[in-house]
């Protein structure tokens, strides 16, 4: 196993999820943009990380983060954490494996194994807007509906109702105006309630940004590396989007 510096950077793969200016006000960190295949491979080369927070990836344009490179960064002795977004659904995958999940969204994705992973997408704009989301997720969505009700300011019927259509809209098309306009909610009361949207996605990814440091030591402390070996999926997955596999071997040799 590699000695990953003690005093090693945190990188953050950060998009729609949370404000970049509003995680920098939180943890002192190297952002860098949704993770995709290959990318944590990368960029534990490039940083020499002692931990990574996987919030946002990326899944349409580019193959999504590989379970497996998740395993390889933690053999190297990282800590991986994951929340929020992309990071709830890995964390719940491999939490067994050891890496670790915060927050409600992965508490759930634990508990219920076969939930649609599209629960927490939502379609966004380009790396220069900032990754803008265009949309809002079917966790938010639901987490406010339920805050609604219990807020008297909509009936358990209307809850229903809701539920149902936002969780049959595409991801990209899923959001809170689509959905009221659907349920033929007039525009006023569209604008009574807009403003009341539950993120449960933002603040997951706040508490994983504040854990961070904490979590990356006790994990330091506590996690016993298993055994590592490339697949040759793996290997082919990589070179065909031009990344150099040998990267898997050679982390280790020059610490």
């Amino acid at each position: 196993m590699a000695e990953t510096k003690v005093d090693g950077p945190i990188l953050v793969f950060l998009g729609p999820t949370l404000r970049l200016a509003e995680a920098e006000a939180v943890l002192d960190a190297v952002y860098l943009q949704p993770a995709a295949q290959g990318d944590m491979l990368l960029a534990t080369h490039a940083f020499r990380p002692r931990a990574m927070v996987l919030i946002d990836g990326q899944f349409e344009d580019r193959p999504a983060v590989r379970h497996k490179e998740i395993l390889w960064a933690m053999a190297q002795g990282i800590a991986v954490i994951g929340a929020a977004s992309m990071g709830a659904l890995r964390a719940a995958e491999l939490n067994a494996f050891g890496m670790v999940g915060v927050g409600l969204i992965y508490r759930w994705y634990r508990r219920w194994q076969l939930a649609p992973d599209d629960a927490v997408a939502v379609h966004s704009g380009p790396a220069e807007l900032g990754f803008l989301p265009l949309t809002d997720s079917l966790i938010d969505l639901q987490r406010s509906f339920s805050a609604w009700m219990h807020g008297k300011l909509i009936t358990p019927a209307e809850r229903h109702l809701l539920t149902t259509i936002a969780r049959a809209m595409n991801f990209r098309e899923r959001s809170i105006g689509a959905v009221m306009q659907t349920a033929g909610w007039p525009e006023d009361r569209i604008r009574q309630v807009r403003k009341e949207i539950h993120g449960q996605k933002r603040h997951d990814a706040l508490l994983a940004l504040r854990m961070a440091p904490s979590l990356a030591m006790q994990w330091k402390h506590a996690y016993a590396p298993e055994p590592w070996l490339a697949t040759n999926t793996l290997i082919r997955d990589l070179e065909a989007s031009g990344i150099d596999s040998n990267l898997v071997n050679t982390y280790k040799l020059n610490p």
